[in-house]
Parts: structure tokens; sequence; C-alpha cells
């Protein structure tokens, strides 16, 4: 795969240190047997044909002859990957999800706070207007404003999960993806907290941020400079949102990592900790601000507030592992 060998290469130039690679047999992987590879399957099925590296085609033309059974789709993944952890364990595992919340589609007395359409002067990787800026009215009165929320901590998580559901006064429901970003680094809240001594680490997560911030430490929101612009989407209500490979997403079977280590497409192995293990075949199709690093991930849970509470509380270790095609995954380990 030399569009993920040249991944690792600048990773590896960038930070200035070797990236571990090693190739594991499936039956290290705990729990692959019991684990339900159809589902995978069909999750890699719906980003197959965009993955980047002409060594996928051929796979990509397999696959769907495979997903009649899981016995098949196992078989698959088996005969034509290598399981391959690269970098250094343990991962860091997250969630997230695609929230709801009420909105209007003019400002009201209540809704009075603004989501806004990608401007057209904004050019990817370049800085824009920081957070404190916008917030402070730079793009009012220019017709950006998509739609209005009620609270700005609602906005602001709307902007970290990278999508989300308006459902409006008349009842229907308006659908949000990312449009873009300002070009500022994304800043943790939740380290932000830690660093003032108001929480340890333990203490943190999108619940917690959420109260605290409601509380009386709005200010908090204001150290993350960075600003995520939205787009409307054309979707069906069941349906997942778009992730970063233009498709929609599947709960539990989607993850959101660093494309520097991680090829966007690959099948992803993960093997996560905490008060809820999770043992399951997931696919590499999105990406998100914080998630950097080889041994970084971020799961896709769903839509809705349940989604929300089993997103929010996950902060997890384990392991990644990437399944490669078999030559790719030989040259890349003997290339590092």
């Amino acid at each position: 795969m030399r569009a993920a060998l040249a991944a690792i290469a600048l990773a590896v130039a960038m930070t200035g240190a070797p990236v571990r690679a090693e190739i594991l047999a499936f039956g290290d992987l705990a729990g692959w047997q019991t684990d339900d590879h159809r589902a995978a399957l069909q999750t890699f099925l719906q980003t197959c044909d965009l993955i980047e590296g002409a060594e996928w085609r051929p796979l990509c033309n397999l696959a769907p002859d495979a997903s009649a059974s899981d016995q098949t789709a196992r078989q698959f993944f088996e005969l034509f990957f290598r399981p391959v952890v690269i970098g250094d364990t343990p991962a860091l595992f997250t969630g997230y999800y695609e929230p709801e919340f009420d909105g209007s589609y003019t400002r009201t007395p209540r809704f009075a706070y603004p989501l806004y359409a990608r401007p057209p002067e904004l050019r990817d990787g370049e800085q824009f207007l920081s957070r404190s800026t916008i917030e402070g009215g730079a793009l009012r009165g220019r017709g950006l404003e998509i739609a209005w929320l009620d609270d700005p901590v609602d906005v602001y998580f709307l902007q970290v999960q990278g999508s989300g559901r308006i459902r409006m006064p008349d009842g229907n429901v308006l659908r949000l993806g990312y449009a873009g970003r300002n070009g500022f680094e994304y800043r943790s809240v939740g380290q932000e907290m830690v660093r003032r001594g108001t929480h340890s680490l333990d203490q943190v997560s999108a619940q917690e941020i959420a109260r605290y911030v409601r509380a009386g430490a709005s200010d908090l929101l204001s150290i993350n400079p960075s600003y995520v612009f939205f787009r409307k989407l054309d979707l069906a209500p069941e349906v997942g949102p778009i992730g970063a490979m233009t498709r929609s997403i599947t709960p539990l079977r989607s993850l959101a990592v660093d494309p520097a280590f991680t090829p966007l497409g690959a099948p992803v192995w993960i093997e996560k900790d905490g008060t809820d293990p999770m043992t399951r075949l997931m696919v590499a199709q999105d990406t998100g601000g914080a998630i950097k690093g080889a041994q970084r991930a971020d799961i896709y849970y769903g839509t809705g507030p349940a989604a929300g509470d089993a997103a929010g509380t996950v902060k997890d270790g384990g392991r990644m592992v990437v399944l490669l095609p078999i030559d790719r995954a030989y040259a890349m380990v003997d290339g590092l």
C-alpha cells in the first residue's frame, strides 16, 4: 500500500520517531472467532471502492461474494489480509455520536446561537477566524446561518461531533454534516479542566464538561480556537451521518482514525478495555481534529441521547490492529 507507506513515512518525518509495525496472526486477536464478520464486511463494502491503492481493487471485487454468511466473510478477511499493529500500545479509544437538538430556521429569543455554513473565502489548511472572533460576531449578517440553537454548549458539542440532527418547530428534521473548519488546532476542554485542577482525568467526560460549563465555566469553551462549519445533508432518516469518506457511517462498525497512520477504508480490529469492553472488527471511515496517533480511535455509537450517553463516557485503553492486504502488510513492516 504505497499510500499507507507514504503516510507513515510522513508521520515519522513529522514526529522524528520511528513507528513500530508488527504483523500478528488472526489467532492473536482476542475474540476474533466470535465477531459478526458479515456485518463488518458489509460496512467495509460501503467505502471499499474509495480506498487509495491499486492493491485494494481485487479485494473489493471479491468482497461481495464473501458476504453470503459470517463464515465466508471471516474466511475473506483471513485469506486476503494480515493483522498489523502500528505504533505503541496501549491505544486510546473515545466515542462519538450524532446528536439531536431542538432548533429554529431563524433567530428567536429562545434560539439565539447560530450554526454557520462554510464561508466561501475559507481555504483548507489556512487559518481563518478564531472561535472567539466568530462568536464575537465576525460572521453576523452575512446570511451564513443554517440554523439556531438555544444553548451555546450544544453548538460546541455539535461542532465536536461534526454532524447532527436539528428538530425544527414545523416537525422537520434538518441533517447537518461537516463542511470544514477554521484551520486552528483543536484544544481539549477536558484537558484544560485537568490542567486547572478542577477535575482529575478520570472525572472528565462529555457529560461532565457540559454540566461544568453550564454551571458557570463558559469561558472554558473559548480555549479551543478550532471552529467547525456545517452543510445541509439530504439523507434518509435511517442512515448514519456522512464520514470523511463521503459515505454514511455505521454505528459500532465505523471508526474515526488518524489517516497519517491508518488508511481510510481499512478494516481495523479493536480490543477496547474499560467498564464496557469491546472486541470487534470495524472500518476506518472517518477522521477528527482530536484523533491523532497510530493507536488512537473514536468509535461511532449512533444517533440520539442514548448513543451520546454511551459515547460520552468512553476513554479506554486497549489495542488497534489494522488489517492490510498481505503484500502491503509485509512491505510496511519491512520498510520501517
